[in-house]
């Protein structure tokens, strides 16, 4: 079942709305402003409807654009179903709410690096494990340096995932050895062990290293484990960034 089904279902209506207006046709403006509303106060999809939606508050304001756009009413069909085209297939995906959880933070971080290295494990998890196990680490490593760049710590270029991972865990007071409390110490160290796992599943399972003669091929499941993994990795530590720099 697709757990988006629902949201699917208005944007889709509210795409349906904008078109019959665009062609002369009939349309509730009391019924438009409460889903476009809907729509735009709903994390998992308000960065991804078009720009247009988001700029044009009402129906007049929406006429004078979409005729600007084309002439001919099927060239504002077009037009229309061109701009929602991305939302409605990232809504079709099989994907789960937590995956849309972690996208929606991860796009806020880094749109174009940390959000696309999410992206391409997420494609991967089923139809190439190897690959989306591959993409989990490099997904980490991305959110590690981005945070040890912001906070000005240096690191070697040949450091690997567990040595970033400890830098970035100092740099915001999150290492098990800075904790007073030990139910912190214990939590912290699980994260530490989480990140050391990825690592050692990524060198075992990925496509990152040439294979002997007996193979361990990973599963979808191993790469649906790394995959979430990291995600729940990255958005924490991203999250975490945020906190440390408004203290």
């Amino acid at each position: 079942m697709n757990p988006h089904s629902e949201l699917l279902e208005k944007v889709e209506t509210f795409q349906n709305m904008l078109i019959s207006y665009a062609t002369d046709g009939s349309v509730d403006p009391d019924e438009f402003a409460r889903l476009r509303d809907e729509l735009l106060h709903e994390p998992s999809v308000k960065d991804k409807l078009p720009r247009f939606v988001r700029t044009h508050r009402d129906f007049k304001q929406f006429w004078g654009f979409i005729k600007q756009q084309s002439p001919s009413y099927q060239g504002r069909r077009e037009f229309l179903w061109g701009e929602f085209r991305p939302l409605i297939e990232f809504l079709e995906e099989p994907g789960s709410p937590a995956d849309a959880a972690v996208s929606e933070i991860l796009l806020k971080f880094d749109a174009e690096n940390v959000h696309g290295v999410w992206a391409r494990a997420l494609e991967r998890r089923t139809d190439d494990p190897e690959g989306a196990i591959t993409i989990a680490r490099t997904l980490l490593e991305t959110v590690c340096k981005h945070i040890l760049d912001s906070s000005g710590t240096t690191y070697g270029d040949d450091a690997d995932l567990p040595k970033l991972y400890r830098l970035t865990a100092e740099a915001m007071q999150l290492a098990p050895s800075q904790q007073s409390e030990q139910i912190m110490k214990q939590i912290f160290g699980g994260c530490q062990t989480v990140v050391e796992a990825l690592g050692a599943l990524r060198n075992k399972l990925s496509d990152a290293h040439g294979k002997g003669k007996v193979l361990i091929k990973p599963e979808p499941r191993h790469a649906e484990l790394a995959v979430n993994l990291a995600g729940a990795m990255a958005t924490f530590l991203i999250q975490s960034w945020d906190a440390h720099q408004n203290v």
